[in-house]
């Protein structure tokens, strides 16, 4: 009997400890310039990253105007980037274009990276050879486009990036025209799948091609095709289901701290900026101005708390996620063996939950 307790308590203790986890630096928090080893690497606003089938992380800076990659070794390298702020360089070797803002990033199936260049309102390529090329939008602010092709189309500040869960469409979300926006990879062809331009709370229920949104900030797609849309001062999370009807499931509508850990409507958020699926179906939040992440469970629709204490600061790496300190999370997302990675954006480092 003492050994069966013994062995009991030894299997809960791996098990707490497990479910506990531990948050590791992965880059960033240095002093100098690339190449070098990326946890020694000064990054300068640090919003998304995306991973190739290599393994390979791709960072954006939307600050630095840069995207670099760290392989397999840790080893960080500039891809493209010159650091200045512009829009010029297309054609060309990447390190010499100028971005202007650059918020989000998606890396295809055959490996280009997609970056948001937000504030000059389009969508650009990196290919395999470090080569910068157009890829949606004409650099010209508006609206138009749709059933047409991509780099013929115009956008509004381009502020987040996904690809659906089988790689076929980039989702973009056109925050100052108010939409969610799909470009078709195959034959390059973009259209809307939520928002009519029109500002407002969309009524649970309504076609989300016809229904207001507040400022859709970010926006993914489970396996089950059901688009989920983050609304950065609509403190809300709301979903588009496969027959294209939105309603609200996570957030009050006001900005504050309360709720985290029961039902998910009665939870508070502060001007989120970022989402992910998760590998069990869940929706992983960067709750940006609370400095946390939280989960929102779809089947139980409820919240969790997944990291952060709530108030900012650079504390805790080394240990539980719970008790780590963030300021001003831009991205959360899950990299290879299903680990949560976070762009802890203002203070200028990449961290990874370890079990």
């Amino acid at each position: 009997m003492r050994n069966l307790l013994l062995a009991f308590s030894l299997a809960l203790s791996v098990t707490l400890f497990a479910e506990a986890g531990k948050v590791v630096l992965v880059a960033g928090g240095g002093n100098t310039p690339p190449p070098g080893k990326a946890t020694d690497i000064q990054l300068n606003g640090p919003f998304g990253v995306d991973w190739n089938h290599q393994g390979e992380m791709f960072i954006i800076e939307i600050a630095g105007h840069r995207v670099m990659k760290v392989d397999a070794k840790g080893m960080l390298t500039l891809v493209a980037g010159s650091g200045a702020k512009g829009n010029n360089g297309d054609h060309g070797p990447g390190v010499k274009a100028a971005f202007n803002g650059m918020h989000s990033l998606a890396v295809t199936s055959n490996g280009q990276v997609l970056v948001a260049d937000t504030w000059n309102n389009r969508v650009r390529m990196v290919d395999g050879r470090a080569m910068v090329h157009p890829f949606a939008g004409t650099g010209g602010k508006g609206f138009s486009g749709d059933g047409g092709p991509a780099v013929k189309a115009q956008f509004g500040g381009i502020y987040c990036l996904a690809l659906d869960h089988g790689k076929k469409n980039l989702i973009l979300t056109d925050l100052d025209n108010r939409r969610i926006r799909l470009v078709n990879l195959k034959v390059g062809e973009v259209s809307t799948a939520a928002g009519n331009g029109e500002k407002g709370a969309p009524k649970d229920g309504s076609l989300a091609v016809e229904s207001p949104l507040v400022d859709p900030r970010a926006a993914v797609m489970d396996a089950n095709n059901n688009l989920y849309i983050l609304e950065r001062s609509g403190h809300a999370l709301r979903v588009v289901d496969a027959k294209g009807k939105i309603r609200t499931v996570m957030g009050t509508g006001k900005a504050g701290k309360g709720g985290v850990g029961g039902p998910a409507l009665q939870t508070q958020m502060s001007g989120p900026k970022h989402l992910c699926v998760d590998g069990d179906g869940a929706i992983l939040i960067a709750d940006t101005e609370n400095h946390r992440v939280l989960r929102y469970d779809p089947l139980k629709q409820t919240s969790s708390l997944v990291a952060g204490t709530g108030k900012k600061g650079n504390g805790g790496v080394g240990g539980p996620p719970e008790e780590a300190e963030l300021f001003q999370p831009h991205g959360v997302h899950i990299g290879p063996q299903g680990k949560i990675y976070i762009t802890d954006s203002s203070n200028n480092r990449v961290l990874r939950i370890d079990e």
